[in-house]
């Protein structure tokens, strides 16, 4: 009997197959992007309840640019800093269209907002005019505008995900695209004195059970990496191996047959 040899194309074919079957699933690849959140489905009638909180979170957005202008602008004049020209070029314009949107919501919803900055942000300001030096003014304008962010962000997170008025809900959506675009600016100034940002709260003695019960099983799971209870990826992987391994026997025997 005459025994044919298994084509190239087969055998790579297969052992391609078994290289991908043993690679561990969920390895992060360098070209996946970040995906950027769209406004589709987000209307803006000032249609639902306003609450306490999103009246609050309007006036805030109006006060950020209240104080914030005036420093990026503050930085245009006073730093010798090329990057912190740019960030403070960049905030000051980006708050003024930030603000037209926000005094849009307001007077859709008849929220009165604020004129001039609060006494802390009155402050911040009064530091950097009075800076001595322009590494100084640098220092100081990336630190507080840093630290300003950082606490608003979550608060944008809390109003996002609870509101129950669309344009509230619009607003927030896009403060938050503003205000993550800022935290990054000033950031890649490369002077942010990250050990002085304020320490997030210590959680709740019972936080780690979350919302929903979880059971031991689950964990192992989870934390084996697998999806079904009791049954990791690992041993998967190995059984499928084994059963291509036999199919290749299996192809190899049908060929030396004929």
């Amino acid at each position: 009997m005459k025994t044919r040899r298994v084509p190239r194309w087969l055998v790579g074919t297969l052992a391609l197959a078994l290289a991908f079957m043993v690679t561990p699933a969920g390895v992060a690849h360098a070209e996946d992007e970040v995906p950027i959140p769209p406004n589709t489905g987000l209307t803006d009638n000032g249609a639902g309840v306003v609450s306490a909180a999103d009246r609050d979170f309007v006036i805030k957005v109006r006060l950020a640019g209240l104080w914030e202008i005036p420093a990026g602008n503050m930085a245009q004049e006073k730093s010798e800093n090329e990057t912190v020209v740019k960030v403070g070029k960049s905030i000051a314009e980006q708050h003024v269209a930030l603000d037209n949107l926000d005094r849009a919501v307001a007077k859709k919803l008849g929220i009165s907002l604020p004129n001039k900055p609060n006494g802390d942000q009155q402050a911040w300001l009064n530091e950097m005019r009075t800076a001595p030096t322009p590494a100084q003014f640098d220092q100081i304008f990336i630190d507080r505008l840093r630290s300003a962010h950082g606490k608003i962000f979550p608060a944008i997170a809390t109003i996002r995900a609870t509101t129950r008025n669309d344009s509230v809900r619009k607003l927030a959506q896009q403060t938050n695209q503003f205000v993550m675009t800022h935290m990054t600016l000033l950031e890649s100034s490369g002077i942010v004195d990250y050990a002085a940002l304020p320490t997030a709260p210590a959680p709740a003695a019972a936080a780690g059970q979350g919302p929903v019960p979880v059971d031991n099983q689950m964990l192992v799971a989870a934390t084996e990496g697998g999806s079904i209870p009791g049954l990791s990826n690992t041993v998967i992987l190995l059984v499928l191996a084994a059963a291509l391994v036999v199919g290749v026997i299996t192809t190899m025997r049908i060929f030396r047959a004929r």
